[in-house]
């Protein structure tokens, strides 16, 4: 028997146990990311308000889910114009977001997003349309 070669393989097994004991350093962890606007194009502008020269602002309270979509939808402060309310409500369910994340999980989101209806400065054509129809009742 060689006892001087299975003293030095026992070390080299207890060496290697020892260290595989040891506490191992964790993982870097993930960044946080922030909510992203990917899509959000201007809701609608009720033709209507837009030619008798009515604007507004609506602020929102929305929640995105974890699929970059709204899921929920309140107005936090009105327009003091319900349609303006609805079109803004309407228009904002069609963003999308990517979401935020934590740990590289998405998190679902709270925001409040003001949504601004400004009257044209020169009245398109089809504000004429409108006043003639109007005019002739319809």
């Amino acid at each position: 028997m060689d006892f001087p070669r299975i003293r030095i393989a026992l070390l080299a097994v207890f060496a290697l146990s020892v260290a595989a004991c040891q506490p191992q350093p964790p993982p870097p962890p993930v960044p946080t990311t922030e909510l992203l606007a990917v899509d959000t194009p201007p809701p609608g502008y009720p033709e209507e308000l837009a030619c008798d020269d009515i604007g507004g602002q609506v602020v929102l309270a929305m929640t995105v889910g974890v699929d970059g979509k709204p899921s929920a939808v309140d107005v936090f402060r009105s327009s003091g114009v319900a349609a303006l309310d609805q079109a803004a409500k309407e228009g904002v369910r069609t963003w999308v977001f990517k979401p935020a994340t934590r740990d590289g999980k998405p998190q679902p989101s709270r925001l409040q997003v003001p949504v601004n209806f400004n009257p044209p400065v020169e009245r398109p054509q089809s504000c004429f349309v409108l006043d003639e129809k109007r005019r002739r009742g319809g």
